[in-house]
C-alpha cells in the first residue's frame, strides 16, 4: 500500500423518576398574526371501565360466577384485583393456557371508548392534568385451581413432565402479578392519579398474561414456513409515481418517538437534545425541516412528540423555544411498565412512586395505545389528518417525502414500512418475511437460536426495517377500537445495580403491519436511514461529509462516491464526554473510506483524513495527532508525539 503523510513521527513510536401525574397533550403552536404562544390541553380519558376499579376488590370475594368453554371463572372489578386465597372449588384443566380461556366475543372483553370533547384552546399556560395513555384491557380469571392433571403422571413417563409444571407456575406467576400490581396501585393517594395508574396496570397486566401463555406454549416461530417477500410486498422507491398534488401535505401529521435518553452514549437526559451538526439537536433539525416544508407549500403539517416518563419534563422545556416558528407542536408520553425479576417473575417496584429505575418504558410498539387512549389519534382526524409518518427521533435521514405519500394515497395502503437493502451493519435489524402468505415483520429476538445465522445471512434476508412507518390514521382508529392490536413480544433481558437479572417485555412498532390492509413494505434509498446511536455514527454526520439544506442532511457533492465512510470508535470514545474531548475540531473526511481508531488517542484541529486510516494506541499508551496533519492511508500504533 502506498503511504503518504505529512506528519513526521518522534522517538518511541512505530511506523507499521419518581412518579407523578401523567401529563395530557400539549399542543405548541403559533398564531400567525400574533405571536401567541398557542396551547391546546387535552382531557384524559378515564378508565373505560371505572366500575371494574383495580382496588375495589382487595379483600372481597368474586360476587358471581361466569360459565366459560365449560368452566367457572370469577369476574373481578378489575382484571388486577387480588385473587382470594379459597377459590370456592371451581376446576380447570391445567394444560390450556390463559391466552386460550380468554372469550374475545364475551361483553367483558369489549374495549369501551367514551367520545371526547373536542379540545379546549386557550392562550394562557397549558394545565397539566392526568392522562391515560395505555390500552385497558380485561380478562376473567381462569386459574381457578392449582391441582395436578390426573394423567400428569403419564405424563411424566413420556418425560412430558414440564408441560404441566409450566402451566401451573404459569397460573402462580399470574395470580402473585395481580397481587403485586394491585399493592402498587393502592400505593397512590390521588383519585385521579390513581384511575390512570389502574388503567395502565391493566395494560400491563395483559401484556404480561399474553408472556405467560407464550411462554408456557413455547410455540416458536415455524422457520420453514418462512419465505422472503414477493414482489408485491415490497415496493422499489425507484418505482413511485411523481406526487402531482402538494395540498396533501394537509392531510399528514408527523411522529417521532422521542422516549430515548442515548444512555449508551453516556447521556443523562433526552437524546433529542444531543447537538448533532451545526450547533442545531435532533429536535431543531426536525422543526426545520416541517417549518420549511409548511412555508413553502402553504400547507399546515404539525409535529407530534411521543415521550416517555424518561424524557418528557425535558422536551416540555426544549419546545418552548419553538413558539414562533411555523410549526404546531404536540406532546404525549407513552406507557411506565415495572420492571420483572425474572427468578420470581414480581415487579421491581413496591410503590407507584419508586426510583425510574425500577420502571421502563415498554418499546415503541406502545405508540399505538399511547396515541389512542391519550386522544391525540381523535384530535388529528378531527382536525382532517388521514396520515400519520412515524420515525425515531434519532434518524436524521427520516424527512418527509412526497412520493411515498402519494404512493400510500394512489395504493389505499392502510400501512407502509421503509425499508433498505441491509449490511454487515445491519445484521440484526428486524426484516419483513412472508409468513404463510402475509408480510411481517421479524425480530432477531423471535429467531430460533439455531437459525440466528440464517437470520443474518444477507443472501436470505437482502432488507431491514428502516422504523420509518406510514399510518393510515382511521384505520388505526378501527383497528385500536374494534379488532385490538397484539404485537409480538419482545423479551429483553436487563441487570438491576446490584445484579440481578431483570426482563422488560416489549413490542416493536413496525410488527402492527399484520393488522392493516394491503400493508406492504418501500424499499427506499439508504440516505433515508441515518440514525446516530454512537459516537461513531456522530462523528460521521459531524464531519465535511454532509451539509444542511432546511434541517435536512445533504451528502457533500465534492464526495467522489454515494456511499460513506465506515467509522469504528473504540471505547475510548464511546462516551460523548470523551468524544468531545478528544476532538478539538472533527478532521476533515471527504476522501475518507474506513477510520479505525483504538486507544488513548487525541485530534487536534484542522486534521484530513484520505483512504484507510488505523490508529491504534495500545495499554499504556498515547497518540496525539496534531494540527493541520494529513493522514493518508496509514497505520499508526504505539505511543507517539506526532509533529508536523
Amino acid at each position: 500500500m502506498q503511504t503518504r503523510s505529512s506528519c513526521h513521527r518522534t522517538a518511541g513510536g512505530s511506523q507499521d423518576s419518581n412518579h407523578r401525574r401523567r401529563p395530557s397533550p400539549i399542543q405548541l403552536g403559533v398564531n400567525q398574526r400574533t405571536h401567541h404562544t398557542t396551547r391546546t390541553v387535552l382531557p384524559g380519558p378515564s378508565s373505560p371501565l371505572a366500575r371494574y376499579s383495580l382496588t375495589a376488590v382487595v379483600d372481597e370475594r368474586a360476587s358471581r360466577e361466569l360459565d366459560i368453554v365449560g368452566r367457572r371463572v370469577i369476574q373481578r372489578k378489575s382484571v388486577c384485583g387480588l385473587i382470594p386465597e379459597e377459590l370456592g372449588g371451581l376446576s380447570s384443566d391445567l394444560s390450556a393456557t390463559l391466552h386460550n380461556h380468554i372469550d374475545l366475543s364475551s361483553e367483558f372483553l369489549k374495549r369501551h371508548h367514551k367520545p371526547r370533547s373536542p379540545p379546549t384552546r386557550t392562550f394562557s399556560d397549558p394545565l397539566i392534568l392526568s392522562t391515560n395513555t395505555t390500552q385497558p384491557i380485561h380478562i376473567p380469571n381462569t386459574m381457578a385451581t392449582l391441582a395436578p392433571r390426573a394423567d400428569s403422571f403419564n405424563a411424566r413417563v413420556r418425560g412430558s413432565s414440564h408441560i404441566d409444571f409450566k402451566t401451573a407456575t404459569t397460573g402462580v406467576a399470574a395470580k402473585a402479578m395481580r397481587n403485586e400490581i394491585a399493592r402498587l396501585v393502592n400505593t397512590v393517594e390521588d383519585p385521579a392519579t390513581k384511575r390512570a395508574f389502574d388503567t395502565e396496570m391493566q395494560s400491563f397486566f395483559y401484556l404480561f398474561t399474553r408472556y405467560l401463555s407464550e411462554r408456557a406454549k413455547s410455540v416458536d416461530i415455524d422457520w420453514d414456513r418462512i419465505k422472503s417477500p414477493a414482489g408485491d410486498q415490497i415496493v422499489p422507491y425507484d418505482s413511485l409515481s411523481q406526487p402531482r398534488d402538494n395540498s396533501n401535505f394537509n392531510k399528514l401529521a408527523v411522529l417521532k418517538v422521542n422516549g430515548g435518553l442515548g444512555t449508551s452514549m453516556g447521556m443523562t437526559g433526552a437524546k433529542s437534545a444531543l447537538e448533532v451538526k451545526d450547533d442545531m439537536t435532533f429536535l431543531d433539525l426536525t422543526v426545520r425541516q416541517i417549518e420549511h416544508l409548511n412555508m413553502t407549500n402553504g400547507v399546515n403539517v404539525p409535529l407530534i412528540l411521543m415521550t416517555s416518563f424518561n424524557t418528557h419534563e425535558d422536551t416540555l422545556r426544549i419546545i418552548k423555544k419553538y413558539a414562533n416558528q411555523q410549526v404546531q407542536i404536540t406532546t404525549f408520553n407513552q406507557s411506565r411498565y415495572p420492571r420483572i425479576y425474572k427468578e420470581t417473575l414480581l415487579p421491581c417496584p413496591k410503590r407507584a412512586d419508586d426510583d425510574k429505575k425500577h420502571w421502563y418504558p415498554p418499546g415503541h410498539g406502545d405508540l399505538y395505545n399511547a396515541i389512542h387512549q391519550s386522544g391525540v389519534l381523535d384530535q388529528l382526524i378531527a382536525e382532517g389528518k388521514e396520515y400519520l409518518f412515524v420515525s425515531n427521533s434519532d434518524n436524521l435521514g427520516a424527512v418527509v417525502d412526497e412520493k411515498i405519500l402519494q404512493h400510500m394515497i394512489d395504493s389505499q395502503a392502510e400501512f407502509l414500512m421503509e425499508v433498505t437493502d441491509k449490511t454487515k451493519a445491519d445484521i440484526k435489524g428486524g426484516t419483513l418475511i412472508d409468513y404463510e402468505g402475509s408480510v411481517r415483520l421479524l425480530e432477531i429476538a423471535q429467531v430460533p437460536s439455531e437459525h440466528v445465522e440464517d437470520f443474518k445471512s444477507v443472501r436470505k434476508f437482502k432488507i431491514f426495517n428502516t422504523n420509518n412507518l406510514w399510518v393510515n390514521l382511521r384505520a388505526l382508529k378501527r383497528v385500536m377500537e374494534n379488532e385490538g392490536m397484539e404485537l409480538e413480544i419482545i423479551v429483553n433481558p436487563k441487570a438491576t445495580d446490584d445484579g440481578h437479572p431483570v426482563i422488560q417485555l416489549e413490542t416493536a412498532a413496525g410488527a402492527a403491519i399484520k393488522h392493516f390492509k394491503n400493508g406492504h413494505g418501500v424499499n427506499v434509498p439508504r440516505s433515508r436511514f441515518l440514525p446516530v446511536k454512537s459516537c461513531s455514527d456522530l462523528l460521521l454526520i459531524k464531519s465535511d461529509i454532509y451539509s444542511l439544506r432546511h434541517g435536512q442532511l445533504i451528502l457533500n457533492e465534492s464526495r467522489m462516491f454515494e456511499t460513506i465512510p465506515v467509522i469504528k470508535l473504540g471505547d475510548h470514545f464511546k462516551k460523548i464526554q470523551q468524544f468531545q474531548k478528544r476532538f478539538k475540531k472533527i478532521p476533515k473526511i471527504i476522501e475518507l473510506d474506513h477510520l479505525t481508531v483504538t486507544g488513548d488517542v487525541y485530534f487536534g484541529r484542522n486534521v484530513t483524513l484520505r483512504g484507510t486510516v488505523i490508529v491504534v494506541a495500545n495499554e499504556g499508551q498515547r497518540i496525539d495527532i496534531p494540527d493541520g496533519c494529513i493522514l493518508e492511508n496509514r497505520l499508526l500504533s504505539g505511543n507517539l508525539n506526532m509533529i508536523v
